[in-house]
């Protein structure tokens, strides 16, 4: 027979249950936004995981403080050595993605080949598209 005690607990469960199962959902969409972020700037994103730090207040845009999960990861640039990161949630929204100092390679475009053109030649091909 159910009493009203056991409702009671029956539904802290569910809603302990419903919240965890929430706060899964809301750590695979921080795992594809890492993703995202280590894809724009050409990082690697170690063990395609994202870990559960804390709860924090943070503040938001407006200056308000809000309750965010926090969530740690790691990336690489060259393979070879592990940087850390954090990305902060405020539910299902980004507040930041926050990345250690790293070295990159900043790249330039190759440069031109040198060609010598003869001012004559030039003066040739420009003039017969004013005629």
């Amino acid at each position: 027979m159910l009493t009203l005690g056991n409702i009671f607990v029956l539904m802290l469960l569910l809603s302990g249950a419903a919240w965890l199962w929430h706060g899964h959902g809301l750590r695979e969409r921080a795992l594809s936004r890492v993703k995202q972020h280590c894809a724009r700037l050409d990082l690697e994103l170690l063990d395609e995981n994202v870990a559960f730090r804390r709860f924090a207040f943070t503040r938001d845009a407006n200056g308000r403080k809000r309750l965010a999960r926090v969530y740690n990861f790691e990336f690489t640039v060259t393979g070879e050595q592990r940087h850390p990161g954090t990305i902060t949630m405020f539910g299902a929204n980004t507040a930041q993605i926050e990345l250690a100092p790293y070295p990159f390679e900043i790249k330039t475009p190759p440069p031109r080949s040198a060609e010598i053109i003869q001012l004559s030649e030039w003066r040739q091909e420009h003039n017969k598209w004013k005629q």
